[in-house]
């Protein structure tokens, strides 16, 4: 692909994922976040109604008259996103690839975040970090990160999700809103359970930042098509299996073996109270994100 081709298919995504960033998105991501704390800014005169917590003693007895304490919400954060990029992120069966469809939701964060003026990073990783940008604000910016997102290409073909957040947390000494997006197929786990060291390794990093994971998936993953004889390979390991899609036994245990791994990843995400959302590559992902906005906002 040329650079030309590169800018055209940056500008597109950058194009669709403005419309779908409306004001209704933003104003959820904004109530979901909150910034570090609040800062004071100046005190006033008291007056009915306000609440007398914030009334300013000294100031009230100097002035002989109640005085209050206004604040303003420190509200700039920073956003780290990091995108798994190991080989399974290429398989696509519908129109978007899992890695396409990564760098959209991702842009509508990024873009989110840049509405409200908070910093943007970006993290690539396959079994080991493959690429890191420092956050920073800009449209400039923005597009660099959905650019390297979509073109990026990396050397390693596995997932060590362990090496990725123990970087992010040794780089990232402050505070961050984190979406880490992955499918979560990870060889050395095929079927995960609350214990394992995925979900260690994200409640872990949830306590130093504020860590959303987004779980990728394609329909092929859940359902085989009835086509017959086919050669599947792992694009992580090169193993190549061949499955007889013409039987009804075979479709059953995949879509079986399909839906237990998935059960038993939500079910460590919930033990662990850890924020996620799922996201298919054939349905639109928008709702499950605004209502996890929601969500968030009604906790905080």
């Amino acid at each position: 692909m040329t650079p030309t081709d590169i800018i055209k298919k940056v500008r597109r995504l950058e194009i669709r994922t403005r419309r779908l960033v409306t004001d209704s998105v933003t104003g959820a991501y904004h109530s979901s976040f909150k910034g570090r704390g609040m800062d004071f800014e100046e005190v006033r005169e008291y007056t009915m109604g306000d609440d007398v917590r914030t009334i300013d003693w000294n100031v009230s007895a100097k002035m002989d008259r109640p005085f209050v304490k206004v604040f303003r919400e420190e509200r700039e954060l920073t956003l780290m996103l990091l995108i798994d990029l190991s080989a399974s992120g290429i398989f696509g069966s519908v129109e978007q690839s899992k890695r396409e469809r990564a760098a959209e939701i991702a842009s509508v964060i990024a873009f989110s975040a840049s509405q409200n003026n908070d910093k943007v990073g970006l993290l690539l990783y396959t079994e080991e970090v493959e690429h890191y940008i420092p956050p920073k604000k800009g449209r400039r910016h923005i597009l660099r990160v959905i650019r390297d997102i979509l073109f990026f290409e990396p050397s390693g073909k596995k997932t060590s999700h362990k090496y990725a957040l123990d970087y992010l947390n040794r780089v990232q000494r402050r505070r961050s809103v984190v979406f880490l997006i992955s499918d979560f197929l990870d060889n050395d786990s095929p079927l995960p359970t609350h214990d394992t060291p995925l979900f260690k390794t994200l409640f872990l990093t949830h306590q130093r930042h504020d860590l959303v994971s987004i779980a990728l998936s394609d329909p092929r993953e859940h359902l085989l098509p009835k086509v017959g004889l086919i050669a599947l390979e792992d694009a992580e390991t090169s193993e190549i299996v061949e499955i007889n899609t013409g039987s009804h036994h075979v479709r059953e245990r995949y879509a079986k073996l399909a839906e237990e791994r998935r059960e038993a990843f939500q079910t460590g995400m919930r033990k662990k109270g850890l924020d996620w959302i799922e996201a298919r590559t054939d349905q639109p992902y928008l709702p499950a994100l605004r209502k996890l906005f929601a969500l968030r906002a009604r906790r905080h």
